[in-house]
């Protein structure tokens, strides 16, 4: 697989393509959703809701976390986890603004 020339295209560009990625697994979807649907901090275990292993879970989580799309802590052997109001409010800004860019082609596209 080549190498990904990230200098070749905008901050922008770079950011909505990484946050993009986080999205495009739908696992990290699943988790995303179960975490708006609570509205608040879980730490039930994810593994009985999704049905999904344990140590997948976890990176899920993880990359989740990475780009910031959600907030954890950790107390003793219990993890907590939440949607990071800030950064879902620039992420939902950041593709707002992508989509925002559309005007109505359907006369002019080929």
């Amino acid at each position: 697989m080549g190498v990904t020339k990230t200098e070749l295209f905008s901050d922008l560009q770079n950011e909505i393509a990484q946050v993009a990625k986080a999205f495009a697994h739908p696992a990290r979807v699943a988790i995303l959703d179960y975490l708006l649907k609570a509205n608040a901090c879980i730490n039930s275990d994810l593994v009985q809701e999704l049905g999904l292993a344990q140590a997948t879970i976890s990176q899920h989580l993880r990359e989740l976390k990475e780009i910031g799309l959600i907030s954890g802590t950790i107390e003793g052997t219990s993890v907590c986890y939440c949607i990071n109001a800030q950064k879902w409010n620039e992420v939902k800004a950041l593709f707002m603004e992508v989509f925002n860019r559309y005007t109505d082609y359907e006369e002019k596209c080929c």
